[in-house]
């Protein structure tokens, strides 16, 4: 099988760098071990996050330090024998997520998200799934009034340096809006307006694929561990025992693209924050109008076309180590408390798995040791927000064109 470009790795990063270059005349064929939208992008939070422009880092203040330490909260959980391994990557993404540093890489960052709403409107209408987004953004509720003060002012800040919006939440519009919270227990909350959400995002991932399909483009199961290069031409495996080749291919394996990348000689930082997921069914006629986080517990609920889900923060571990769901045991009786969850859905718990790197920004760009070789894979917790701005710069670089957002800071080659 010939063709101009194989796409390795059919998460929502892969469809959407598939599509981009299938509509900017490529023959392409994206390739993974399962079915498309099935691994990391099945189970994440449904937010396109207009506001995420400073990327998450790691603590500093040393009250959230010792919390975690204990090693007994919701936003994160850590395996002990993970630790030594994943070392260097911890003090790394400390170092960078120091204020100064941190703010630097917002600025640069800023770039891919604001527009990460417009590329996904774009996707999203010519391939049918409008239908599958919601213009309410989402909320952060408080249970205390220093950390509602605290997060109001860096609202603020960033509306100033980034144009983003928000809305205050005093309780009587808290309540008017979300009236099945326990508002007993909260005292305001934040509501950022410019985000959108996706109440199915394996749907759009199919709708994704079904456009891309449309144009031509092909699916195939495959094997991105036998890739090999012959002069010119790179040639993968496929499941059906034939061979696929192509001048460019483009690595977006998510949280295993450093498997490949080992491989063929590089020493990308790359770690996995892992996560996990929970369907419910409402009690009653208790509707959850927007997507929420409980700030100070750490986890977050969204209304769902399966149901409400539960997501957790990150959990620091071996990427394959066995599911260990006890951050979703913690959150699961708080959450019950806030909002009234029916029964469970799921027969267990999700688990998904982030790619991400020290410096909490994505790696796009061409590979700095072999020609036509492009990586797309690192964004951590904004797979899904960036997908469709990443597909398209991968697009453009390969080919030829002139990238609508500078890859500069995002090249493989900062990391040597």
């Amino acid at each position: 099988m010939a063709t101009d470009t194989i796409v390795l790795g059919a998460g929502i990063v892969g469809i959407s760098v598939a599509l981009h270059l299938q509509k900017a005349g490529r023959s392409v064929l994206l390739v993974d071990r399962r079915g498309p939208g099935e691994e990391t992008s099945y189970g994440n939070a449904g937010l396109i996050q207009r506001e995420g422009v400073y990327p998450y880092g790691f603590p500093h203040d040393f009250g959230a330090l010792l919390r975690y330490a204990m090693n007994n909260t919701i936003d994160a959980h850590y395996h002990w024998r993970a630790i030594p391994k994943l070392a260097p990557f911890l003090f790394s993404y400390w170092m960078h997520s120091r204020a100064s540093q941190h703010e630097a890489i917002a600025r640069k960052y800023a770039t891919l998200i604001e527009h990460c709403v417009s590329e996904h409107d774009a996707l999203a209408a010519e391939s049918g799934a409008t239908g599958l987004l919601r213009r309410k953004g989402w909320m952060k509720v408080f249970r205390t009034t220093a950390e509602q003060d605290a997060r109001l002012a860096e609202a603020a800040r960033w509306k100033r340096d980034f144009g983003l919006n928000f809305r205050p939440l005093d309780m009587p519009t808290l309540k008017s809006e979300e009236p099945h919270l326990d508002h007993d227990s909260l005292i305001g909350g934040l509501h950022w307006t410019d985000p959108v959400t996706v109440i199915d995002p394996l749907g759009l991932s199919k709708a994704y694929v079904a456009r891309f399909e449309e144009l031509g483009g092909k699916l195939a199961l495959g094997d991105a561990a036998t890739l090999t290069q012959q002069g010119a031409e790179w040639s993968v495996t496929l499941a059906d025992g034939s061979t696929a080749k192509a001048r460019d291919v483009v690595v977006a394996l998510g949280p295993w693209a450093d498997v490949l990348s080992r491989k063929l000689g590089y020493n990308l930082p790359l770690a996995v924050k892992r996560g996990y997921h929970m369907h419910y069914k409402a009690q009653g006629n208790a509707v959850l109008n927007h997507p929420v986080l409980d700030h100070e517990r750490g986890y977050f609920l969204a209304p769902m076309q399966q149901g409400i889900r539960l997501t957790t923060g990150a959990e620091f571990a071996d990427r394959d180590a066995a599911p260990s769901p006890v951050q979703l045991a913690r959150a699961e009786p708080i959450a019950r408390t806030l909002f009234p969850l029916g029964d469970r859905i799921d027969p267990e718990p999700w688990l998904g798995r982030r790619p991400a790197t020290p410096d909490m920004m994505p790696i796009i760009g061409p590979a700095p040791k072999h020609k036509n070789l492009w990586f797309s894979f690192g964004h951590a917790h904004h797979g899904l927000t960036l997908a469709a701005v990443t597909g398209r710069m991968i697009a453009e670089m390969v080919t030829g064109q002139k990238v609508f957002v500078d890859p500069t800071p995002f090249a493989p080659a900062r990391f040597g």
